[in-house]
Formats: structure tokens, sequence, C-alpha cells
């Protein structure tokens, strides 16, 4: 006799079985395989810990891992972290700030990068810790890192392969400029906000005229670049003024009157100053009409030379001294409070400021059109759909990607300048010399590359590439990438061009776009509202198994997962659910031994099981291979709690107690069963599956479940009449439960039951009046010709007429009272859901999923109310 103990500890069994699924490799893909999976870990960035979102990512992953590698696929999950360049030097700069009191300029540039290196592997051990945590079965022999020695030759082939196609270049343009953290950030690195800022309109004179023109514009520092004023032209109001000459105020400089069809008529007078320094859309003026340029804003955010009085001012002190002296000179109108888009630092929320600057590019336009045909033509498939049309649009739009940061935590941009001849020299290697007039007189460049340059390689960097290895051979492309929607631009869409540019193939066939992981109340998890949720707390608090276990069963595709802490408590519920059937088992098992299952050895619980068995194997396997991990795990739910062990189990102790064959069948379906369950539970729960299925006594065609193989459905065992025949039952005795819960009779009383049904059904009561007896507590069950007086209806179906006396059972008059108090209430809660739902303004603006728990609150209390208004009829 097995007895493994009473509780679950969970921590116990995760230190053991992640331990021993490392030391046998069981990670690795097999060398030989029915086919590949291949999928690689979204980097998390080495600046912090992992969050919820994370914990949700790599549970998805894991669970689709684990399900092909039990399905005997070659599976390859490879693990890694990001550099994460100005996020990292950031946090690095801050924690010296702040323990030190230095700033990067105290250290010359190795030193500083030494410096965040220890930082770097100190926050990739952590990371590692929480990957392991969660259980992920992530091939640890080829981890990698975006700035480790062979991603670094990946992204020095890919800079000079396109620097060599004519698809880098570089040039002045205007960028979108960080002051705090001192670099450029690309467009999709700018998080624009709703600001409350001002609109201020000015006089601008017309040279040789009494008249002037008013403009209005939101930063009146940057008049001091103006190079011209601009209209539309078919704005009417201006059509004489066009050609003309406007005076620039407080400077005095002459600004030729345009018109182009880019300004917006509605916009302040319909008149806007044209500053091509320090607005993109002026900056395409500037080049349409041939203007001057004039920058006055420098990369710390102050006056510049060309200011004049106004040099070395703070942007926002000059527009303060700016406003005073248009007022003083009569040339301000007015100013109007103004809600506009102001773009911010996704890093530090410091307000971007638009700078011309030299900087290199990508040119993604020849990049982008294959990029849009392989998800246009299904080659990509986007889950839900709807991302595929976010993604496509912006592709649709695509500018030119400026790859270059003003960092040095980074790849260092491989571009060296010889100081004599001018000559850029290009090379995957160091040089030491000129290539063109052999000078050794050269510098490379001082900037790295966007972070997100070297996480578009990391489909097939990760493998070898450039190298042509084993590994790219056999896992490129890869099948799956799961991830967040809010980097499809950042990464998705960048790993799609260079997987299509460098391997001539896509670089994943499936985009699995995973939920926004949202508090109870669906707020954004966030610091300032204290309603984040760790997830190694959770980890800490309910074991590995149940935190899984919740964040799958909530994973509803294209709905964000609300999430409540008790809902980790409800499946370490399940979890102590599952150890304790598997006690049950195990400790009735003690004298099995293998028997084939026969039909004509099956009773009608074996039979149902065994069917239901089949189609949860089938069911389950299609879910994950279509991502809709909510409706496999509550299925396995479903099946596991609710079929096999309030079920099956219940319907198999009596015989359990029997001796000879008729046990001996019992503890064989019992064995397949759970067997069966615990290789469907384990993708979603692998610490107490593995565990349990060690102490089955079974013929293992693996020493570990984590690679035995993934339970096919026998179609021998389906018996589609007999589970026809046993739902009955379970309808049957669900009645019975539901009748003894309204009259508050105890579960366990026995009670008699009357029966009056068609010829046909006669037989079926005989045979089964056994299985009834013993899952309904029924002491008696009697055919009759005419319903008993003071009795309550147990329904089924129309063809059946069973009824339960209560006179013995119940005191008749108090049951009367207590379910009419009940009936009254009810009526009360009906009354207000319909309330609710007839408030027009309920329905169209509170929460969709508030709305439908209304409605479903309603239809359930209407069902109520009806079978308590028939029961107080019946014993009336």
């Amino acid at each position: 006799m097995m007895d493994i103990g009473t509780r679950y500890e969970p921590h116990t069994l995760e230190n053991k079985w992640y331990k021993t699924w490392e030391e046998n490799h069981a990670f690795e893909p097999k060398k030989d395989g029915n086919g590949k999976f291949s999928i690689v870990i979204p980097p998390p960035n080495i600046t912090g810990k992992l969050h919820m979102g994370h914990a949700l990512n790599i549970v998805l992953q894991d669970i689709v891992v684990r399900y092909n590698r039990m399905k005997g696929v070659k599976t390859l999950w490879v693990p890694g972290e990001d550099h994460a360049g100005i996020a990292t030097q950031h946090v690095v700069e801050q924690y010296l700030l702040k323990e030190e009191g230095k700033r990067k300029e105290d250290f010359d540039r190795d030193e500083f990068i030494e410096i965040v290196w220890d930082w770097a592997n100190k926050y990739r051990n952590h990371i590692r810790d929480q990957i392991r945590t969660l259980g992920a079965s992530v091939d640890w022999s080829r981890e990698r890192f975006t700035l480790d020695e062979g991603l670094n030759k990946s992204v020095r082939n890919a800079f000079v392969s396109l620097y060599n196609d004519g698809l880098i270049y570089r040039g002045k343009y205007i960028v979108n400029w960080c002051p705090s953290c001192g670099t450029v950030l690309a467009d999709d690195e700018v998080e624009h906000h709703e600001d409350k800022g001002k609109l201020w309109y000015i006089k601008y004179p017309l040279e040789g005229e009494d008249g002037f023109v008013v403009v209005a514009t939101t930063r009146p520092e940057t008049m001091l670049g103006d190079t011209a004023l601009a209209v539309n032209p078919s704005d009417d109001r201006y059509k004489d003024i066009i050609g003309k000459t406007a005076i620039l105020p407080l400077v005095g400089r002459k600004l030729p009157i345009i018109a182009d069809p880019f300004v917006d008529p509605k916009f302040g007078t319909g008149v806007v100053k044209v500053t091509p320094a320090h607005d993109p859309n002026d900056y395409q003026m500037w080049a349409r009409h041939n203007l001057d340029m004039i920058q006055v804003i420098d990369e710390h955010a102050k006056i510049n030379e060309n200011g004049g009085k106004y040099k070395g001012l703070d942007r926002y002190e000059a527009r303060k001294r700016i406003i005073q002296d248009l007022k003083n000179e009569e040339f301000l109108v007015k100013e109007e409070n103004y809600i506009h888009a102001v773009g911010h630092c996704y890093r530090c929320n410091d307000i971007v400021e638009p700078l011309l600057l030299d900087q290199w590019f990508v040119k993604t336009k020849p990049l982008a059109q294959k990029a849009i045909e392989v998800v246009e033509n299904d080659n990509i498939k986007f889950y839900p759909e709807r991302w595929k049309k976010t993604y496509l649009n912006w592709m649709y739009e695509i500018r030119d990607w400026c790859i270059s940061r003003q960092l040095w935590w980074g790849h260092r941009i491989p571009v060296w300048y010889c100081q004599d001849c001018g000559h850029i020299n290009v090379s995957v290697e160091d040089i030491e010399h000129c290539g063109n007039c052999g000078s050794k007189n050269i510098k490379q460049d001082e900037d790295v590359l966007d972070t997100w340059f070297s996480s578009a390689l990391w489909p097939f960097s990760t493998l070898g590439w450039p190298d042509e290895t084993e590994d790219l051979a056999t896992f490129y492309p890869t099948d799956l990438l799961v991830t967040g929607f809010d980097i499809i631009f950042f990464w998705v869409a960048r790993m799609v061009m260079f997987g299509v540019k460098f391997m001539g193939d896509v670089p994943f066939h499936d985009v699995y776009i995973h939920q926004l992981v949202r508090d109870k109340y669906g707020r954004k998890m966030s610091k300032s509202l204290g309603n984040g949720i760790d997830p190694t707390e959770m980890v800490a608090q309910y074991g590995t198994d149940p935190v899984r276990f919740t964040l799958a069963i909530l994973a509803a595709q294209g709905r964000d997962l609300k999430l409540d802490i008790r809902f980790f408590d409800s499946y370490r519920k399940f979890a102590n659910k599952i150890w304790n059937a598997a006690r049950f088992v195990l400790l009735n098992i003690d004298d099995y031994s293998k028997l084939e299952l026969n039909e004509g050895d099956l009773k009608i619980e074996d039979k149902w099981i065994l069917t239901r068995l089949n189609s949860t194997i089938e069911e389950v396997g299609k879910y994950i291979d279509d991502y809709l991990f909510d409706q496999a795990a509550k299925l396995l739910y479903e099946f596991f709690w609710n079929e096999l062990c309030d079920w099956y189990i219940e319907a198999s102790k009596n015989r359990l107690k029997l001796e000879g064959k008729e046990k001996l069948i019992v503890q064989n379906v019992l064995v397949k069963v759970f067997d069966s369950s615990l290789r469907l539970l384990h993708p979603f729960m692998p610490y107490i599956t593995e565990e349990l299925w060690q102490k089955l006594p079974i013929d293992k065609d693996s020493e570990l479940l984590i690679t035995a193989k993934w339970p096919i459905s026998d179609k021998n065992l389906n018996f589609e009449k007999e589970t026809q025949d046993f739902i009955k039952i379970m309808d049957l005795v669900r009645e019975i439960r539901n009748v003894k819960a309204e009259m508050n009779i105890p579960q366990v009383q026995e009670v008699t039951l009357n029966y009056k049904v068609m010829k046909s059904l006669e037989d079926w009561f005989e045979v089964n009046k056994e299985l009834i007896s013993n899952l309904g507590f029924v002491r008696n069950i009697i055919q009759i010709e005419k319903k008993p007086e003071s009795s309550a209806t147990v329904y089924v179906d129309e063809n059946m007429e069973i009824y339960m006396p209560l006179g013995d059972l119940i005191d008749i008059e108090a049951e009367r009272q207590r379910i009419s108090k009940k009936l009254e209430k009810i009526k009360k809660d009906i009354e207000l859901y319909e309330k609710k739902l007839s408030n027009k303004n309920f329905v169209e603006k509170a929460d969709p999923e508030v709305v439908s728990e209304t409605n479903e609150k309603l239809e359930e209390s209407k069902k109520q109310y009806e079978k308590l208004y028939h029961l107080m009829k019946e014993i009336n």
C-alpha cells in the first residue's frame, strides 16, 4: 500500500524536479524526433525583476513547449536576455548617482562599460532564477545575451550587409531627442500624452506695410529658429499674402510667406511658423521649399548661440523670457489653454525635443515590402487575427528607422572615420588603418546601435547566424512567437524584415499576442496604484503549479486578463484535489496488475469515463494547437475535478471493496485515466504531475513525465450509448442533490424515489438502480402508478416522472415558510437586475463583462425562482 501523505508541499517538489530535469538534459531537443518545434524567448531586459506580464508570457510558451516535447517533436526553446541599451544605462547612471554621487562622465568609457557589465551579470542571474521559478523548460545550454560575442558578430554582419546594399545611410534628419537620457529615440520609443499647455497668438509684421499676420504656436521658444510662415493654398483668407515677407518679432529676420497643403487651416489662425530644425513637419516643408534652416536648441535642451540674448537659457526659461518680451513689445495678442499630444521619452518621461542631427538610418521601405507580403499571404499568422491589421497598418506607413544612439552601453556602430582623408570605413572586424588612404589616424563612431537592432536578429542570431550551424539549419524558421501587443512595431515587424532579408524566410510562422494583465477591477498594474502582483511572491505563497494554472485558465484570446489574488488560492485547491485523488488511487491499487480492458468487462461508469477521456485528449490537443490556453485549462479542470473525482471515483468506491476481476477492472480504468490525466495536465502543472506520475505502477515509456508520450485517444474505448446513459444518471443524481439542498435535507440522508416511466425505460431503471442509489444516497427505488402526496418532483426529462416523498424527512409547514421567504428575496433580485439592464446608460457605458454578468445573474435567478415556485406548489 503506497501513501504519499496528506499534504501537497509544492516547494519540495519544485526544487527536486527542476534539478532532475536539468541533470537529465530533459530541456534539450531530442536527437531524433517527429518533426521539429522551435521558439525563442522574448529576451527580458536586464533592468529589474520580471512582472506578471512576463510570467504569463513564459507560462504560455512553456505549455506549448512541453506539449510538443511530449508529442515526440524535436523541441527547442532558446532562453536569453536583452542588454536594453538606454534602459540599462539609465538605471546604472541613477544607481551610481545615488550610491556613489558619481556621473557617467566621471568614468572613461571602458570603466563605465565594465560597471554596466557587472550589473548585467548580476541581473541576468536574477532573471535566470525567476525563469526557473516559473518552471520554464528552456534549454539553458543554448542561453544567449544580446551583447554576447556571437550576437555581436551577427549584429556587425547585418550592419555591414545593409550598408553595402545601400540600406543603411548617415545623414541629417529631424530626430526625437531625449535631453535627460542624452540620446535619440526611435518614433516608437516616444510616448504621446495629452498634456495641458498654452496656445500663444503672436503678431508677425509684414515687411513694408502697416499690417501684420497673427500666428498661433504652442512653442514660442522655437520662433528664434523660424525661417518662414506658411498658409494652406486653398485658404482664401490669406491668398493675398502668399509671396510676401514677414518680420520675425524680437529678432528682425525676414521670413517668406509660403503656401503648403500640409498647413491645417483650422489650427490657430491658419498661419503657422516654419521652424525646420525643430519640427518634423516643418522639416518636410523646408525640403519642399528650399528654405533656410537654423537650429536654436542644443542637445541639453538649452538655447544655443543662434538664440541671441537668450543663449544659455533652458528651453522653458527661454519660453518665459520670450513671452514676457513679446508682451513688452506688444507682439503678443493673447494666450489660450490648450490640450495637445506631447511626446515623452518612454524611459525617463522627459519631453522629447525634435532636433536636427547626424544619425544612422535604415531604409525601411524596401525591407517592409516583403515583410508586408508574408503577413498578407498568411505565411505569418497572428493570434488573435485582429493584430494582423495593426501590423499591416504600421508597415504601410513605416518611416526610415534611426538606429544610432548616443550611449556607451550597447553594440558600438562598426564604422571608422579617417581623420586624414575623411573616408568612412565600415567593417565587421575592428580595423587599424583606413581602407582608402592607409592612414592609422582613424576613429570609431562613438554611438551604439538601437537595442532593437540586435533584437531584430534574435530568431536566427541565437541559432548561430551568420555561421551555417546545425541549429540554424534545423530550427529556423521558428514556429511561434509569444509577445505583447506593445512591441509589435518595436520588435515583431523588425524581426520579420530582417528574417526575410538575411534568411530568405520568415522568422516564425505564428505570432500569439498575449493578454495585458490587469488587476481585478480591470486597471493597469502600476506602482502609483500599488496594485501590482509579483509572480515570485505568488509562487512563494501558493506554489508554481497553481500560479501557472491560474494564468493559463484566465488567458482568453483577445481579452485583458483580470487577476485577483484569490484565483491563486482557488487553483491551489485544485492542486490539493489532484494530490488527494492520487492518494486515493494509490491507496487502492496495492494489488494492481495490468489487465487488457475489454468491452464486455466494463460497467457503464467505466465506459463513460473512458469515452470522456478520449474526448478530452482530442479537445485539449486541439485547443493548445490553436493557442486557446484558457479553453484547454477549463476542460482539464472540469474533467479532472468533476468527471474523474466527483463522478467516476465516487461511482467506483464500492467496487474497489470487492475482490477478484471486478476490482482489477476498476483499478485498471483508474490507473489508465489517472495516467493520461497527469500527462494532459503536465504542460500546465509540471511539478505535481511529475511527482505523482512517478508513483504510478505502470510500464513507463520514459523515465520522466516531461519526456513521456502525449496520450492518444483509443477509438476502441469509445462508448457513445453508455455515455449518454451515464449522463442521464448524472442528471438524475444532480436533481436528487438539488432537491435535498433546497429542502435542507443532508446529502448523506437516504431517501426513497418513486418513478413512473415509459416501458422502454423500465429496464434502464432496473439495471442502474444500484449506481443511482450509491451516488444519490437513495434507500429505495419504487415503481408507482401516480404521484404520492407531499413529494417533490425530480426533473430529468419528459420521459420520466420521478418523485421524492418528503413527509418523513422535513417539517412541511416550516419548509413552506422558508421557501416563501426565499422566493421573495429572489424576486427582489430579479427586479434589481431587470432595472439595471433597462437602464440605457448602464448597458452602454458599463464594462461589457459587468453587463454580461448581470444578464447571467438575471437568468440564473429566474431559473431558481421557477424551481422553488414549483417545489412550493408540490408541498402545499
